[in-house]
C-alpha cells in the first residue's frame, strides 16, 4: 500500500513519513501541490495526505486537480485551521476525510486502515464489474454494425425493446449494452430468466409478495420490478411467461404500478422494459400463448440477432476475443490460431451459436496443439 504526504512543513512531512513506514507502509512526501501532481502523474498512490493551506498551490485546488484527472486515490485532508465549513467543502469535492492538526496518531492509523478498505473495495468492485460487463458485441458484418447503430440510437431513450433471436446468438449482450448507454446506466439492473422460474413463482418474483400470502411466505418480499425501479428489468425468454403473468405485465407497462402477491396496495414503478425471446412471439398469439396486446406493448423496437451461421465473417475476430478472454481467466499466455484453423472453424455449422463456438475454442486451447491448427479442429471441435 503506496502513501503519499503533500505538507509544506518538512517536520509534518517527516513524522507522517516515519509512523506510516513504521506500519509497513511505503511513503513518499511532497512539499507543495505541483511537485505532488508531478509524483501522481508517475506513481499510483492508494491514500493521499494533503494540507490544506499551503503557500501556491493550496490543497483544495489540488483536490481539484486530482478529481480533474482522475486520480482515485483515497485522499484525507488535513488543517490547523479546520472549521466546518472548510470540512464540507473538502467532502463535497472529494476527500475521503479530513483531520486536524495536531495530528493525532491513533486518528491517522485508523484514517488510513479505513480508507485502504475502501481503495480495496472501490478495486474488488471495478474488477467484478469487468466479470459482469466483461462481455461485448464482438464483431463487424453487416448485421452487427447495425445492431450497434440501432443501440446507438435508441438506449437513451425510454423506449421497450424486444430482442429476438436463437438461444447463443448474445441477445442478453444486446440488453446490457442497451442499458449501459442508457441514462438510467447508474440505476439497477435487473435481469429475470423467464424460462427457469416455474410458472407458479413468476408472479411473486415479478411483482413480490407480502407475508403469509402463500405457505412459504415467511416475510414480505420485493419483486423484480420493485428491485429495478427507477433502472432497467430485462426479462429473457418471455415466451415462456405464463399469461397469467403476462397479464399482470401488461398492467405494469399500462398503468406503472403494480401490487405485490397477497395486498391490494398500488406500488408505483418507474422501469424501462428489454424483453428478450428465442421464439416466434406472432405465431405464439396465434396458438393463444402470448397476449397479442403485451406483444405490441414490448415491441416498440424489435432487435433480431442473427445467428452465427449468417455472420460467419466475424469468427476471426470472435475467436480472437474468446481466446484473449479465457487465457486471462486462466492466467496462461496468449495462444494463436494458424489461419487453417480459423477457415476451418468458419466451414462448420454452429447450431449453438456464439455459445458454442466459445466452447469449441476452450476445448481447442486445452487440447489443441500451439498454435492450434486446422487438424485440431477436425479431431476436436466437430460438430
Amino acid at each position: 500500500m503506496r502513501i503519499l504526504v503533500i505538507d509544506d512543513e518538512r517536520p509534518i512531512r517527516n513524522s507522517m513519513k516515519e509512523i506510516l513506514s513504521d506500519e509497513g507502509y511505503e511513503v513518499d512526501v511532497a512539499e507543495n501541490g505541483a511537485s505532488a501532481l508531478e509524483m501522481v502523474e508517475k506513481e499510483k498512490y492508494d491514500v493521499i495526505f494533503c494540507d490544506i493551506k499551503m503557500p501556491g498551490m493550496d490543497g483544495i485546488e489540488v483536490l481539484d486537480k486530482l478529481g480533474e484527472a482522475g486520480v482515485e486515490s483515497s485522499v484525507i485532508m488535513i488543517s490547523g485551521h479546520g472549521d466546518i465549513d472548510t470540512a464540507v467543502e473538502c467532502i463535497r469535492k472529494g476527500a475521503y476525510d479530513f483531520i486536524q492538526k495536531p495530528l493525532d496518531l491513533n486518528r491517522i492509523l485508523i484514517t488510513v486502515k479505513n480508507a485502504t478498505d475502501k481503495t480495496k473495495l472501490v478495486q474488488e468492485t471495478k474488477t467484478l464489474k469487468k466479470k459482469v460487463y466483461g462481455q461485448q458485441m464482438v464483431g463487424e458484418s453487416d448485421a452487427i454494425l447495425h445492431i450497434k447503430d440501432m443501440i446507438s440510437k435508441v438506449a437513451a431513450t425510454d423506449a421497450r425493446v424486444l430482442i429476438e433471436g436463437a438461444n447463443g446468438t448474445g441477445k442478453e449482450l444486446v440488453a446490457r449494452s442497451l442499458y449501459q448507454q442508457s441514462d438510467r446506466s447508474n440505476m439497477p439492473y435487473i435481469e429475470v430468466n423467464c424460462a427457469a422460474i416455474p410458472s407458479e413463482l413468476i408472479e411473486s418474483e415479478l411483482f413480490g409478495h407480502e407475508k403469509g400470502s402463500f405457505t412459504s411466505a415467511i416475510k414480505q418480499h420485493k419483486g423484480k420490478f420493485e428491485q429495478a425501479d427507477g433502472g432497467t428489468l430485462f426479462l429473457d425468454e418471455i415466451g415462456d411467461m405464463s399469461l397469467a403473468a403476462q397479464a399482470k405485465v401488461l398492467r405494469v407497462l399500462q398503468e406503472k404500478k403494480l401490487s405485490r402477491v397477497g395486498s391490494d396496495k398500488d406500488i408505483e414503478v418507474n422501469v424501462r422494459v428489454i424483453a428478450a425471446t428465442n421464439k416466434d412471439l406472432k405465431a405464439e398469439i396465434e396458438k393463444g400463448n402470448f397476449r397479442e396486446d403485451l406483444y405490441h406493448r414490448l415491441s416498440v423496437i424489435i432487435i433480431k440477432v442473427p445467428a452465427l451461421d449468417e455472420r460467419k465473417e466475424d469468427i476471426p475476430l470472435l475467436v480472437k476475443y474468446f481466446v484473449e478472454q479465457i487465457c486471462a481467466e486462466s492466467g496462461k499466455p496468449v495462444r494463436e490460431f494458424t489461419p487453417d484453423a480459423i477457415k476451418a472453424l468458419q466451414a462448420q455449422s454452429w447450431p449453438g451459436n456464439i455459445r458454442e463456438l466459445r466452447n469449441v475454442v476452450e476445448r481447442l486451447l486445452i487440447l489443441g496443439d500451439n498454435p492450434v491448427n486446422a487438424r485440431n479442429v477436425a479431431d476436436f471441435a466437430g460438430n
